[in-house]
């Protein structure tokens, strides 16, 4: 994984370029050699010998407290000692400056080796990066900063168990703290009552303190929550109450964990219930957990939607690194397993010699398949890391064409790794046949695992509606245009070069997804237009992965005269992207066919036609 991972950073990326500009002008290739050399150790040192133990030995709720495995906690401060809480922060913030591009690559061998081990980092990091851009400076220097330094960390607390993803639904209340309770240094002061649902890592001990972010309505003057989206506000609960001087004070704040959920796979990563507010550990003698609004009230989910957007782009690469785990498993055992005789004359004869089952034709499409699924998952991923990137220190004009571009992208970025690589983990199963379904290789797990991502931070449903609904009519229809635009380039590129039929394929998926966009919105109905968002999702995927892929193949012709031994690798990557062409980009049309006629099957498919 590690050629590739360089490949994409520095062929493809041109990652080493961003050296050029001020913000990370300290840094070289070199140094970011360096940080994934470390993180690469860690992760094979620190992480993946223990991810079969976090599996098997779940995280356990005794006398109220979550119990981690030792080598889950030994995992998060072995993590935490690299210093990739803070990898992308200024200097300022404790941080190194590192593009995102390069932290996230260096992520990917965490996610790969172990999801479940030490979990919780992504959330700590998100959390605190959403603190950095809308929490006041006292926030920030209270609460963010010791989450970037590994002290702390943090939550994000959405979902309650009566609302689930409809988050204008939720009940959980914040009431003003006394009279004065504008004038705390940490922001205005709330009580917090209610309950959420799904929360990863809302309790355990490897830290001082946790930090959760909650969202709540603040009752009007009759005491009834406004109702909608628009009345939720963002609020810091810390499990242990702060002080003024961003000490501990040693009290417990009125947060408890009422009980834990027990999941397919992340198995490491405790999954709870909190009930904030109960009465169990009073505050100043009443009930009701301490908490501090950030930003404006009613501001609330527009804030978390900050936070939301970075967790979708690493559960994707999450997704997609699961999904490399199963490949690299499944393609060991294909060169070792023999089984059968080759097709074709004397294939029958049982006096000859068995072979690898690599060496069947179907074993080989199946790993090809997985091949062009994690690794385009992957290269997605980076590149829109790489939008960060320019986001942050390009001139202004290419950083608001990279910040359009990475709203349209990040529905994609989350779903399409998630449903994609997931099927590269059961085609990993399907290589190592009985074997596959047993605990004696990893392959279940990985499954197991990996399933779990096409819920988490948003089902294919929602970030279907979302694509649809929204990131593709937003501004006009400027970020599809932009996209679009990309596209084009990459396509006419190729038409100079031995890709040229891929290019004319390209564009060609392009004018029938346009065309599909424009169809479904032909009536102006919402109800007709995002019946079919999802088969939409998919479809919009495909021809994003595809035009990642024959991007990936232009940088293989320049990297292969640059260095003439890497052929092998090189032709590997083309060769999937060939196979991504001729076997999945077809997939669209049947899709696009649906979106486009704004096919009424489902939406008038009736509850009592359910019966059984």
């Amino acid at each position: 994984m590690r050629a590739t991972v360089d490949f994409f950073l520095f062929d493809w990326l041109a990652a080493e370029r961003l050296v050029s500009r001020a913000r990370y002008a300290d840094h070289s290739r070199s140094t970011f050699s360096e940080v994934l050399d470390t993180c690469e150790r860690v992760a094979r040192d620190k992480v993946a010998p223990y991810n079969r133990e976090v599996d098997t030995h779940e995280p356990q709720l005794v006398d109220g407290r979550v119990v981690l495995p030792q080598s889950s906690v030994d995992a998060a401060m072995a993590y935490v000692r690299t210093g990739m809480l803070a990898a992308a922060q200024d200097y300022a913030d404790g941080g190194m400056q590192l593009p995102c591009v390069v932290e996230m690559a260096a992520n990917a061998f965490y996610a790969k080796a172990g999801i479940g081990v030490g979990g919780g980092m992504m959330l700590t990091s998100a959390n605190a990066n959403l603190l950095r851009v809308h929490g006041s400076d006292a926030q920030r220097r209270t609460f963010a900063n010791p989450q970037f330094a590994g002290r702390w960390f943090g939550t994000m607390c959405l979902s309650e168990p009566q609302a689930g993803s409809s988050l204008s639904d939720i009940m959980t209340r914040a009431e003003p703290d006394g009279g004065d309770y504008e004038s705390d240094a940490l922001g205005p002061r709330y009580r917090i009552h209610g309950h959420k649902m799904w929360i990863s890592n809302g309790d355990h001990e490897v830290t001082e303190n946790i930090v959760h972010l909650v969202l709540a309505k603040i009752p009007g003057s009759d005491g009834r929550l406004p109702p909608g989206a628009s009345g939720i506000s963002l609020f810091i609960v810390p499990k242990h109450l702060v002080a003024a001087n961003g000490q501990l004070s040693g009290a417990r704040n009125d947060v408890v964990v009422a009980g834990l959920n027990h999941k397919l796979g992340y198995r490491g990563v405790p999954n709870t219930v909190l009930n904030f507010g109960e009465g169990r550990y009073p505050v100043a003698g009443r009930a009701g957990a301490l908490g501090y609004r950030v930003g404006a009230a009613g501001d609330g989910l527009r804030c978390m939607f900050h936070m939301m957007n970075e967790a979708r782009i690493a559960v994707g690469l999450g997704a997609a690194m699961i999904g490399y785990a199963g490949f690299e498993a499944s393609l060991a055992y294909a060169r070792e397993r023999r089984q059968g005789r080759p097709a074709g004359p004397g294939g029958k004869d049982p006096t000859q010699p068995s072979v690898r089952i690599i060496e069947h034709a179907d074993v080989r499409r199946m790993l090809l398949a997985q091949k062009a699924y994690v690794e385009g998952g992957l290269a997605l991923a980076l590149y829109c890391a790489r939008l960060v990137d320019e986001q942050r220190s390009a001139e202004r004009p290419a950083a608001e064409k990279a910040a359009l571009l990475l709203e349209l992208l990040t529905p994609i970025a989350k779903s399409w790794p998630s449903e994609w690589c997931l099927e590269a983990n059961s085609l990993a199963i399907q290589v190592l046949g009985g074997y596959g379904y047993t605990r004696d290789f990893p392959v279940e797990q990985l499954w197991r695992d990996n399933r779990l991502n096409m819920i988490h931070e948003g089902t294919h449903g929602i970030q279907a509606i979302d694509l649809l609904g929204r990131k593709v009519t937003m501004r006009d229809g400027a970020g599809l245009a932009l996209l679009a635009a990309r596209i084009e380039a990459t396509a006419s590129a190729a038409a100079a070069t031995s890709f040229q039929r891929e290019g004319a394929a390209l564009r060609a998926a392009l004018g029938r997804l346009v065309a599909a966009t424009r169809e479904a919105w032909a009536t102006k109905v919402p109800e007709e237009a995002l019946a079919n968002a999802t088969p939409y999702l998919q479809a919009f995927g495909h021809v994003v992965i595809a035009w990642i892929w024959l991007d990936v193949a232009l940088a293989t012709l320049s990297a292969e005269k640059a260095v003439p031994a890497a052929a092998d690798f090189l032709q590997g990557k083309r060769q999937a992207m060939r196979y991504f062409f001729e076997f999945e980009l077809g997939k669209i049309d049947p899709w696009l066919a649906v979106v486009a006629s704004r096919n009424p099957v489902c939406r008038e498919m009736r509850e009592e036609w359910f019966q059984t």
